[in-house]
């Protein structure tokens, strides 16, 4: 689905920030499984909104070697 609303995304950051999985907006109803999963459809429809697609960016660890082994 291309074709998000800023009505959908409000709708999605209300119910994050109370605390609940159900999401209504335009006569619809969604249940998501866990505040994990409704974080990351927020994301994804900012994302779109934005203009990109492509994922965040995610934080690892570096490594390094000494060059002795």
């Amino acid at each position: 689905m291309t074709d998000w609303t800023e009505t959908e995304l409000s709708a999605l950051r209300r119910a994050y920030a109370s605390g609940t999985t159900r999401v209504s907006y335009d006569g619809k109803s969604v249940d998501y499984g866990s505040a994990e999963d409704l974080l990351a459809r927020i994301r994804t429809i900012e994302r779109a909104i934005a203009g990109t697609t492509r994922p965040m960016p995610i934080a690892g660890l570096a490594g390094y070697s000494r060059g002795d082994r």
